[in-house]
């Protein structure tokens, strides 16, 4: 069965020859790897044995959606799938695609199916860009085997795609490449005559190479782009070679990229690391995963307010001035701005992060709130109740113990019927205190008669 393209115009999965890929194409797609043999990083899902790999070298890949960062390899194997399969590929961008686009993919996966029995590879990038009715409207024929999907996305799937297309896909995550895999793909690059900068006599700098690495932050794409600006803006020397110096791979790639969508995964991905940090007590990676927030433009309030619910669940009566720093630092963010108000967030994250820990306060909540809910119904006990005038003939107030009138100012009385236990303080930090103090209290016998009611 021969193989036919859909697409008109050069495509991103189907490139026609490796000759059309050097005419103009960027060293990151003419390096895209034509076999799984020359796949850099991906291991766990691309290693010798594993089941993607199985299945993409056995044309027997199901639906599935692969997720990740931009530039791990997502397109780079839907790319190789395309060029492998026997199926006839069709591929939408979920950007410019509608209902409309939808719909004709389907209808002409229904006429290669019926005239030929041709199947039919769905490669679907930025899925996660459908709306509802788009993603439903895939559902049924995906159920039916009617096309394979595979579904791009740098977003995690289980937030963003419907769950009953999730459920029928097999769901891969790729991880940022690691500096070993990227030192392959750089390698790869520099001696590849065919696809690469092999022709070309490129000398580079240890220290460059390592910036370059470092500076891609797991990203290959993005390696490569400044790999081929330093290549193709510097000339070569007296001897013929290109010298790429640490210099030039700087003034290539500045600034590492660290930008996401501030609604995205992983702003929450970095936002829980940050809370975690705070709650283990590593001030380090407080500090780390705070810096990742600020310097991809997350609003320095939203990191207080962590701050602030860290310094009460996380702290708690272990050390109450956590609660104040915490607020402390809002208010000096709100007061003084940024850059500037970045000092006192770094300053509430190591006090957060270096105080002891109870989470006893927020354990006892959430005992409360389940009481509420489910525990017993309780009235309020009469010495309790608002003594005011019109009540005083009911009883109201009458028998109440003022515990100012008492030594230590406590006094054991009734505060409500059939108690439980709730708030199990710690012996840790000042909440110690608290615990030696409320069984000196809950020690003490009941009066037998009151000073004052």
């Amino acid at each position: 069965m021969t193989r036919k393209s859909t697409s008109s115009t050069l495509s991103l999965f189907s490139v026609p020859s490796a000759a059309a890929q050097a005419a103009d194409a960027p060293l990151a797609l003419r390096m895209s790897p034509r076999s799984l043999d020359e796949w850099a990083g991906q291991e766990p899902l691309l290693g010798e044995g594993k089941l993607l790999r199985r299945a993409v070298e056995a044309d027997r890949l199901s639906s599935a959606i692969f997720f990740g960062p931009p530039g791990c390899g997502k397109s780079a194997l839907a790319r190789l799938i395309a060029k492998k399969t026997q199926a006839a590929v069709e591929e939408m961008n979920a950007v410019t695609a509608g209902v409309v686009d939808v719909r004709a993919v389907i209808d002409r996966a229904k006429d290669r199916r019926g005239v030929g029995h041709q199947k039919t590879l769905l490669i679907l990038d930025e899925i996660h860009r459908f709306n509802r009715a788009q993603q439903d409207a895939l559902l049924p024929d995906v159920e039916r085997g009617l096309f394979t999907l595979i579904g791009l996305t740098t977003e995690n799937p289980f937030f963003y795609v419907n769950s009953a297309l999730t459920s029928r896909a097999q769901v891969f995550e790729f991880k940022p490449l690691t500096e070993d895999a990227l030192e392959k793909v750089l390698a790869n690059a520099l001696e590849d005559k065919e696809r690469g900068l092999g022709e070309k006599n490129i000398r580079l700098d240890p220290k460059a190479k390592s910036h370059l690495i470092l500076q891609s932050n797991g990203d290959a794409r993005r390696l490569l782009n400044a790999l081929e600006l330093a290549a193709l803006t510097t000339k070569a020397d007296s001897d013929g070679a290109v010298h790429i110096t640490l210099s030039v791979a700087e003034e290539c790639v500045q600034k590492r990229s660290l930008t996401y969508e501030k609604s995205g995964d992983q702003h929450y991905d970095i936002a829980s690391a940050f809370i975690k940090s705070l709650r283990g007590g590593n001030p380090d990676a407080a500090l780390y995963w705070m810096s990742r927030m600020l310097k991809a433009g997350d609003d320095p309030r939203f990191i207080a307010r962590r701050l602030i619910i860290s310094a009460s669940e996380d702290v708690g009566n272990a050390d109450p001035r956590a609660l104040l720093v915490a607020h402390a630092a809002l208010a000096a963010v709100e007061f003084v701005g940024m850059p500037e108000g970045r000092i006192p967030l770094a300053q509430a994250t190591t006090y957060i992060a270096a105080a002891p820990k109870s989470n006893a306060a927020y354990l006892a909540l959430e005992k409360a709130m389940a009481e509420v809910e489910s525990g017993k119904m309780r009235e309020v006990p009469n010495h309790l109740k608002d003594a005011t005038l019109d009540r005083e003939s009911l009883g109201h107030g009458q028998g109440y113990l003022y515990p100012h009138d008492f030594p230590g100012h406590y006094v054991s009385q009734e505060y409500w019927p059939d108690p439980v236990t709730l708030y199990e303080p710690t012996d840790l930090g000042y909440e110690a205190e608290m615990k030696k103090r409320l069984n000196a209290w809950h020690s003490q016998p009941k009066p037998t008669s009151a000073k004052n009611s």
